[in-house]
């Protein structure tokens, strides 16, 4: 069987080495390509050694094991013996590398066999759950088996196969006898957690609610265990996707709670030496989709959630590991739409969070020209797809030790997506350990058998017979990009709430990032104040706030003008205490000496934020809250047909999106919200309500307007807020164009025909076509001359008209969602309820499980 093994591996290399010599003479005639020849001859060959690179790890392994490795001198008398025939050199890194590692003597890997998954938004766009956006890929990926291979012998044995279901996602115990893992049987099932011990027996299954997804279990040192699920319903912002929080339960599957809450996406949890949990995050505050996609860690209680890597870097930074005798993690970096895989990097946190500077080492070398620097003028927002260039691919990393890590690679044509087993090293090599003998199938999640020793433990900080944690600020003026904010200037600091998406519609709109439905020009978010806290003389500041709200912080001077704002959210746990240093942390230096005995906020009791005294009951709404503003001071002359109204128009009129004021502030620039384009980090009064013209004009008492203090405010806020416009994601029309649109696609694409106007799809570059409020202003109507085809087009935007009468939007009075988007607010909350159900069981003694649970 050995025998056979290594046969399979010689012949690879054989062909690879032919290969790489025959595209070195072709590139040698014409030139050119130099850089494609090196990086066709790496994804072509099935393993990639040279004798300078075994001969270093070699050596590596001679001054870390000694006797353990001590035919490693006589190694590299052989080694010297070889010439430079590619098979024999394969051979002899095989044997070297593996056989004879004391890492991997005579051990085994337990790895997935499986189809790579279907193109799409990587981790995220993976899970496939019924009911949902992208369930129909689930059919092109199922298939796959849960196997051990020996690399002692090569044999392989299945603990668990599945033609019609997915495995995914296992994770080894600290003494290497049992693996956890994600398990759907088949399309109508749901992903749940599994656990099987390493001989095969004891299948177990720890979840089972119906309809939801349990993803990428992990250990943590106490026994319980930590997980991703879609136990809090919640949808992409730019897209439909359903996403995924941490969660834990006890070691039999009792008291699953949630310990994330970011409103977007937080996957591959992994407990790190130091006991904290190192996971990938996506959030969206104020930001685009390139950005918010890095590295944070958490306690394993949930609380302490912080930045860890790469916040504004617009590349996904995916798959950690901590690599053991180190403070580096091996991690991908990955592209915003592209499966899970990417580069292969060492990343360190200790020599920055931003662009290249953490980056220690990366494969290919050559992908360290993708990485935007944070030094360097963002550009092209579109970078965050850099890592689809490649020609090969690395995903599922595992740090063996200091210097050598197992990943699933790609072999041949990225295009075919077939991956290997890899061992890889920084020294060089890239060995072929173990490939699928099947057609399409690959092999991922290489875990190496053996035992490892466990985290720390980390004291339980939640009590959950409390509803709110309490946060304090040392110095709110300590920090990056506050740079002439003077002391004393900041009075207020502002608590705003970011509630998460619980639905989605049809067909987009497309602002940065395709809205499903729309909510703003720009951004992605719909906002709610929940408090404002002065802010003490000294710069401190501490407050409590409601759990469970994905929250952040904005600073106000006097007149209550934002100074400073994160981007970025922050949950508390209940009872949690949390402090920083300052706003805008620097997270590269130490803090200064702390002054907290003498805090001012520290001798008064925190400011209290509760549901009660939150500023907005609901969330904020440009109808509702600005536009009766412009109504009462402004559209007797900015409106249409008047010569003001040329200029800015502010009519509080509704086309298929938006107001026509709210368009009209955006393209005229009188206010400038972020959000689109590029992930730059922002300094203190760079935007907001300091750098609107439309805030400006009215400070500077325009035409005579005296708008009253609460008028000015509100305006001030809403342009803080980075101008938001619908309350929220829900929708009347949610199978319309944008869910926002009266009007069908078929209908709006008779109007096209019509006036010969391209309208399939809305984008904040685009005309806004159509007037609901007065049809006959609608401006596609610029472009039709003939009298007969103007009134079919009003006749068809009218019917838009008269269906907002019956079923008004979500921007109008009387507004009551769709059916399906009643639904589904109602199952997120029907899930939060078991979830402070369980935390009452868990407050009183008690364990609760989830229904069904089966042991085989």
């Amino acid at each position: 069987m050995r025998t056979r093994h290594y046969m399979k591996l010689a012949l690879a290399a054989f062909m690879a080495t032919q290969l790489s010599l025959c595209l070195d003479a072709a590139e040698t005639k014409t030139g050119k390509k130099a850089q494609k020849v090196e990086t066709a001859q790496l994804v072509s060959a099935h393993s990639v050694v040279t004798k300078d690179s075994i001969k270093l790890a070699i050596q590596s392994l001679i001054n870390r094991y000694g006797n353990e490795y001590a035919q490693g001198q006589s190694l590299m008398a052989e080694l010297d013996q070889i010439g430079d025939d590619g098979a024999a050199l394969s051979d002899f890194a095989r044997k070297s590398l593996v056989d004879d590692n004391p890492l991997l003597k005579n051990k085994s890997i337990v790895f997935v066999e499986r189809k790579q998954y279907p193109k799409d938004h990587h981790n995220t766009g993976t899970i496939f759950q019924k009911g949902e956006f992208n369930q129909h890929k689930f059919a092109q990926a199922k298939g796959a088996a849960l196997k051990i291979v020996s690399l002692k012998d090569g044999s392989i044995r299945s603990l668990l196969e599945t033609s019609e279901g997915l495995i995914r996602d296992p994770e080894l115990n600290f003494d290497g006898t049992r693996v956890i893992f994600s398990y759907r049987k088949d399309a109508d099932d749901d992903y749940h957690i599994y656990e099987i011990n390493m001989d095969g027996s004891g299948l177990k299954q720890l979840t089972s609610l119906p309809g939801v997804s349990d993803l990428d279990p992990f250990y943590f040192s106490d026994g319980k265990i930590g997980f991703s699920s879609t136990r809090e319903p919640k949808f992409c912002a730019c897209n439909r996707h359903i996403m995924a929080n941490l969660y834990k339960m006890e070691a039999d599957g009792a008291n699953i709670v949630q310990i994330g809450k970011s409103i977007e996406y937080e996957g591959h949890g992994v407990q790190m030496p130091d006991g904290r949990i190192l996971y990938n995050r996506w959030e969206y505050v104020d930001r685009n989709f390139g950005g918010g996609q890095g590295l944070w860690t958490a306690n394993p209680d949930g609380t302490n959630h912080a930045l860890y890597m790469w916040q504004s870097t617009p590349h996904p930074l995916l798959n950690a590991r901590p690599i053991p005798d180190s403070n580096e993690i091996l991690a991908v970096v990955s592209s915003c739409h592209d499966r899970p895989w990417g580069a292969l990097a060492i990343v360190d946190q200790s020599k920055g969070i931003e662009g290249k500077k953490p980056v220690v080492k990366i494969w290919p070398a050559d992908s360290m020209s993708l990485i935007v620097d944070e030094s360097q003028d963002y550009g092209d927002y579109r970078e965050y797809d850099n890592f689809q260039k490649l020609n090969v691919k690395y995903e599922d990393p595992l740090p063996v030790s200091k210097d050598f890590f197992l990943v699933s690679r790609t072999i041949g044509p990225v295009k075919a997506a077939i991956t290997g087993i890899f061992l890889v090293d920084r020294f060089g090599n890239e060995l072929l350990i173990h490939k699928s003998d099947q057609a399409k199938f690959g092999c991922f999640d290489p875990m190496l058998i053996r035992t490892t020793e466990k985290p720390a433990a980390l004291a339980n900080k939640v009590n959950y017979s409390k509803t709110s944690g309490t946060f304090l600020v040392m110095n709110v003026y300590e920090g990056t990009h506050m740079q002439g904010v003077k002391p004393g200037s900041v009075k207020y600091l502002r608590v705003v709430d970011n509630p998460p998406k619980m639905t989605w519609s049809g067909p987009s709109y497309k602002g940065h990032g395709g809205q499903a439905p729309a909510m703003n020009f720009y951004d992605f978010d719909n906002k709610r104040v929940l408090g404002t806290v002065p802010v003490e003389a000294d710069g401190s500041v501490q407050f409590t706030i409601p759990t469970d709200k994905f929250v952040y912080f904005q600073l106000l001077d006097e007149n209550g003008k934002m100074i400073q704002s994160m981007r970025s959210g922050i949950i508390a746990q209940p009872g949690e205490v949390n402090s920083c240093i300052g706003c805008h942390d620097d997270r590269d230096y130490a803090p200064p000496p702390s002054p907290i005995g003498t805090l001012a906020a520290l001798r008064k009791a925190p400011f209290n934020i509760t549901e009660a005294t939150a500023e907005t009951k609901g969330n904020f709404s440009f109808q509702e809250a600005v536009q009766p503003i412009f109504n009462k001071h402004c559209i007797s002359c900015h409106d249409y047909g008047k010569e003001a109204g040329e200029a800015l128009n502010l009519s509080g009129d509704h086309t298929a999106m938006f107001a026509v004021s709210y368009i009209d502030l955006h393209k005229k620039e009188m206010i400038t919200p972020i959000g689109g384009g590029a992930n730059k980090i922002y300094d203190a009064y760079e935007w907001g309500s300091y750098t609107s013209k439309l805030i400006q004009t009215l400070e500077e008492k325009h035409h005579d307007v005296a708008l009253s203090d609460d008028e000015l405010n509100t305006l001030i806020t809403w342009v803080d807020l980075n101008a938001p416009y619908y309350p929220d994601y829900s929708s009347a029309y949610w199978k319309s164009p944008g869910g926002r649109s009266p009007l069908s696609s078929k209908e709006q694409s008779d109007i096209s025909e019509l006036t010969g106007v391209k309208i399939e799809r809305y984008s904040h570059d685009g005309p806004w076509h159509f007037n609901f409020t007065r049809p006959e202003f609608s401006p596609i109507l610029e472009n039709v001359k003939d009298d007969a085809t103007k009134e079919k087009v009003i006749e068809i935007i009218k019917l838009g008209s008269e269906r907002f009468k019956a079923t008004p939007r979500n921007d109008m009075p009387g507004y009551v969602p769709s059916e399906e988007h009643q639904r589904r607010p109602q199952r997120y909350g029907e899930l939060f309820q078991r979830e402070l159900a369980v935390r009452r069981a868990i407050q009183s003694g008690n364990k609760v499980y989830d229904p069904d649970i089966k042991e085989d």
